[in-house]
């Protein structure tokens, strides 16, 4: 099916290993369709190429007239060099590449304008049914490729998406075993940051270190091996796995003291959707209220799991809508 009119818009999710593009029509009510969704996995040169792979496998008769593009990484300026990916991707080269009006965003801030398109059959709650408050700040986390972090502040009528690089912040062990792992990833690594453990590649070096702390030699795995392995028995794997959860809760639990998130905190990424089972039985709810004396400030607040893979396109529509500046006047 051909694309034509003005109210239809690309949209992107580019994250460190997926390349995800669709169409929308943007000029119907919500919630709005995704179509001509292709979704890449493979290693791509550039950005550009990644494009055009796009348009060849699409059916795309014409590209469309305006692109927002969510990506894996801070954008400064109309430009965005991915965290996790050797890519430059600019608004400037999808102007080139044919669309009129071209918007960047992080893709954790497309998910904070994603939050009023979700249903309940893209979520599911984690811990006990909890209603947030209404124009209070929601925080949004998720374990992919590496650590996102947004928040949409909320105040009265006003709602801003902040996007933030907090999957950088430190880690902070909060019992022995955790100790023992942080020691074994700092010599290692250097500074532990909470990406280096809450992330693909963080469940791979959490297994290594535990299997260490163990006194084990640990055969390299990939992170959907650790997963699957887990579920099929394996203790060290499963250890691994509900280390993992126990400190996604207590991160989640600090993010919401530091947006003050008490409108609800989202959880998102390809990781904690493929471990949804183990993170709803594990101690990721007991350890995001273990907070001291502010336990019951965040045991009032939701915490919710996204199920849905189109919430980041979906978002950047939404964004693009609302933030996009119009085409040139070309007349």
């Amino acid at each position: 099916m051909a694309v034509s009119g003005a109210n239809m818009m690309l949209v992107g999710d580019i994250g460190g290993t997926h390349a995800r593009f669709a169409t929308v029509d943007v000029s119907g009510s919500t919630p709005w369709r995704l179509q001509h969704r292709q979704d890449f996995e493979i290693e791509l040169p550039s950005f550009e190429d990644a494009l055009r792979r796009y348009m060849q496998q699409s059916g795309l008769a014409s590209v469309p007239p305006a692109a927002t593009i969510a990506v894996a990484g801070p954008v400064t300026a109309g430009q965005a060099r991915l965290t996790n990916r050797d890519w430059l991707i600019s608004e400037q080269a999808l102007r080139r590449f044919g669309c009129e009006a071209a918007l960047l965003i992080n893709d954790f801030v497309a998910l904070a304008f994603a939050v009023d398109t979700l249903g309940a059959a893209d979520l599911r709650i984690l811990g006990p049914q909890l209603t947030g408050l209404d124009d209070e700040p929601i925080s949004f986390l998720g374990a992919g490729t590496g650590f996102g972090v947004s928040c949409l502040a909320r105040y009265r009528d006003r709602m801003v998406p902040m996007a933030t690089e907090g999957g950088h912040i430190g880690f902070a062990p909060s019992d022995e075993q955790e100790v023992a792992v942080w020691q074994q990833m700092s010599r290692r690594f250097g500074r532990v940051s909470v990406e280096r453990i809450l992330s693909g590649p963080g469940l791979e070096g959490l297994y290594q270190a535990l299997e260490q702390v163990s006194g084990r030699q640990a055969p390299e795995l990939s992170a959907a091996q650790i997963v699957a392995n887990a579920g099929n028995g394996d203790a060290g794997c499963a250890a691994a796995v509900t280390m993992f959860c126990a400190i996604f809760g207590s991160v989640a639990g600090d993010f919401a003291l530091a947006h003050g998130a008490r409108g609800g905190v989202y959880i998102a990424g390809g990781i904690a959707q493929k471990i949804e089972q183990a993170l709803a039985r594990s101690s990721f709810r007991t350890r995001f209220e273990s907070k001291g004396r502010l336990s019951p400030y965040v045991k009032a607040i939701p915490t919710t799991l996204i199920l849905s893979g189109d919430a980041a396109l979906l978002g950047a529509a939404r964004a693009g809508v609302t933030l996009r500046a119009p085409p040139p006047d070309r007349r």
